[in-house]
């Protein structure tokens, strides 16, 4: 069963939200960050992208730079810009993106429920970015960005959940670029606050929809701090922050990938060869969108063309080989076009379901790509699966929307 805690949340006067809060940290690069906080001293991206407060071309990996982000921490909290609730809470938090609406709770999460395999993981990590954010999170003293966890629906929460979304939010603010509305409760009721914990006990388990890195360097700092004497186990470093939103409401968007070349193959050449695997039907210049799962959509020379996965060529019962992703690296990456390592293989890169279609038709038509490739969503229910049989997503695999703000609430482990 998964333990949660309340805890005193670092939060921005409601005045300053606005100029506190930003997009996550693996959003977007140094660069983007730097134009984004360009004459804000308040914006979060000083403390979860310090390289930006030094000079164009610094490392991120540099000493000075994790030490910065402490030292920045401890000026936010100076200058009130950062202040501690009284009392250890829980929070409500919702994000509005098209008219829809998903309602997460703010919790305080076991880093020894995903060392145990309660919290269930579905993607590997590189030990780079886990070493980074370790560091990070040792460095400041505090998890400045919350986990994105998934819980199978309860009753009793969504029931709580519409008590306090029908009162005034404490925040309520639409972010910049994307457009999204965001909205926080403070849950401070002591009666509600064990509803809450007890809710999350009778759970078997928690899933991981985005955050693997930081949620493997809250474990290890963890696992480094209770080593010292008279650890019990029960210390504030032993949680980090999470947003749990139950899993019926989440939206997991297309990841798409675009190519630059066919290798030794022409147009013709590769679309035959597709026809092996694949029934390809032409559907002209407008976008075209996978209308079901086997089903992908290839822009190709001006043209879109839906592929149909040939009967035998995926197994229903194998939860990774039915997967879409799956089936597009096997027979159109690695098959055709001999691209093996998602990861690492500089021919192909990856692009969002939020940017649209049109934005892979922009890249194939600008010539900086040759091809590329629609995936129907991954679901839900797909992830967990994968989760519960122990297995391993392929790279590339999810994309969540909207991505959680950053700077709305802070868990510092110092106090």
């Amino acid at each position: 069963m998964p333990t949660i805690k309340p805890f005193k949340g670092y939060r921005p006067p409601v005045s300053l939200v606005e100029q506190v809060e930003c997009r996550p940290y693996d959003v977007l690069s140094s660069e983007e960050a730097r134009l984004e906080a360009a004459g804000n001293e308040k914006s979060l991206y000083r403390i979860i992208k310090p390289e930006i407060n030094f000079p164009e071309g610094t490392s991120e990996y540099d000493p000075r730079v994790y030490d910065c982000a402490a030292q920045t921490f401890r000026e936010f909290v100076e200058k009130g810009w950062l202040v501690a609730d009284e009392q250890e809470c829980y929070y409500l938090y919702a994000q509005t993106m098209n008219g829809k609406t998903q309602y997460g709770w703010v919790v305080c999460a076991s880093a020894a429920d995903y060392m145990n395999g309660v919290i269930k993981k579905h993607e590997l990590t590189r030990a780079d970015k886990e070493e980074d954010r370790m560091k990070h999170v040792r460095t400041i003293g505090a998890h400045m960005e919350p986990v994105f966890l998934a819980f199978k629906p309860r009753n009793v929460l969504h029931e709580l959940r519409l008590k306090y979304a029908a009162t005034a939010p404490v925040y309520d603010f639409v972010a910049p670029i994307d457009g999204f509305r965001h909205q926080l409760w403070v849950v401070s009721s002591e009666e509600d606050k064990a509803t809450i914990t007890a809710e999350f006990a009778a759970m078997d388990k928690l899933y991981i929809a985005d955050g693997h890195h930081r949620s493997a360097a809250a474990a290890r700092v963890a696992h480094e701090m209770g080593q010292q004497p008279g650890s019990t186990g029960r210390e504030e470093y032993n949680y980090y922050m999470a947003v749990c939103f139950p899993s019926d409401e989440l939206t997991v968007l297309d990841y798409n990938r675009v190519v630059k070349d066919l290798g030794d193959k022409t147009e013709a050449q590769f679309l035959e060869a597709l026809a092996e695997d694949f029934v390809v039907a032409e559907r002209g210049t407008e976008p075209y969108h996978p209308a079901h799962a086997h089903q992908f959509a290839l822009y190709l020379g001006g043209k879109w063309y839906s592929l149909d996965a040939r009967e035998g060529t995926f197994d229903p019962s194998d939860p990774i080989g039915d997967l879409d992703v799956d089936i597009s690296s096997r027979l159109i990456l690695d098959k055709q076009l001999h691209i093996t390592d998602l990861r690492r293989d500089p021919r192909i890169d990856f692009v969002g379901g939020l940017r649209g279609l049109e934005e892979l038709a922009r890249r194939v038509d600008t010539g900086e790509m040759k091809l590329a490739l629609a995936l129907y969503p991954v679901s839900m229910d797909q992830i967990m699966t994968i989760a519960d049989s122990g297995c391993i997503m392929p790279p590339k695999a999810t994309w969540f929307e909207p991505k959680l703000r950053s700077g709305v609430v802070v868990h510092s482990f110092t106090d």
